[in-house]
């Protein structure tokens, strides 16, 4: 039974403002309706498209990354509080897998871990000293992997440890604990 359009309003924008990332396609099924009434009850209510609301989130949060460069980081980085966390976004396309069964490669998976683990160090250096993954789930094309990093603990030895976890919706697709070796740290 479909929801009357005003009460599926107030109930859109509080999803979205929950989960700024969640697609047209997401709230259609949700919601119980086409994509294109989604897109019509965003303009309404003056809500931006995915994309718009990616930006405007990454814009409001992100630090500057100190230990890489942008293009060095695996998927677009939407959130960074250096030595606290970070959320990466990655789009899987076709060039991130398998001919045969359009599977994410699980380098890949593991690159956006690794990349966003290393960013979040607020250091001009940082290296992976130790990781202990598990993939949970195949990833496919066409599907939205969502990174959350956070720092676990700062040691006294200049190590940092990480964990991240990637999630394709509300699913748990990849968790990873990481070791990172920050260069400041072991100097003093």
């Amino acid at each position: 039974m479909r929801v009357p359009k005003k009460e599926r309003q107030v109930e859109l924008q509080h999803t979205i403002e929950q989960n700024p990332f969640i697609t047209d396609e997401a709230l259609a099924v949700r919601f119980n309706v086409s994509i294109q009434t989604i897109r019509l009850d965003r303009m309404e209510l003056k809500i931006p498209e995915l994309r718009e609301r990616i930006k405007h989130v990454a814009t409001e949060r992100l630090d500057d990354v100190r230990t890489l460069t942008e293009s060095e980081v695996i998927g677009d980085m939407i959130d960074l509080k250096l030595d606290t966390s970070a959320i990466s976004i990655l789009e899987i396309l076709p060039e991130h897998a398998f001919s045969r069964n359009a599977i994410a490669r699980g380098h890949i998976l593991f690159a956006q871990a690794n990349s966003l683990a290393i960013a979040l160090i607020d250091d001009e250096l940082a290296l992976t000293t130790r990781a202990n993954v598990q993939f949970t789930r195949s990833v496919h094309v066409g599907e939205r992997v969502v990174a959350k990093a956070f720092v676990s603990s700062h040691r006294q030895d200049g190590r940092s440890d990480i964990n991240v976890e990637s999630y394709v919706g509300d699913e748990c697709v990849f968790i990873g604990e990481f070791t990172v070796y920050r260069s400041s740290k072991e100097e003093s």
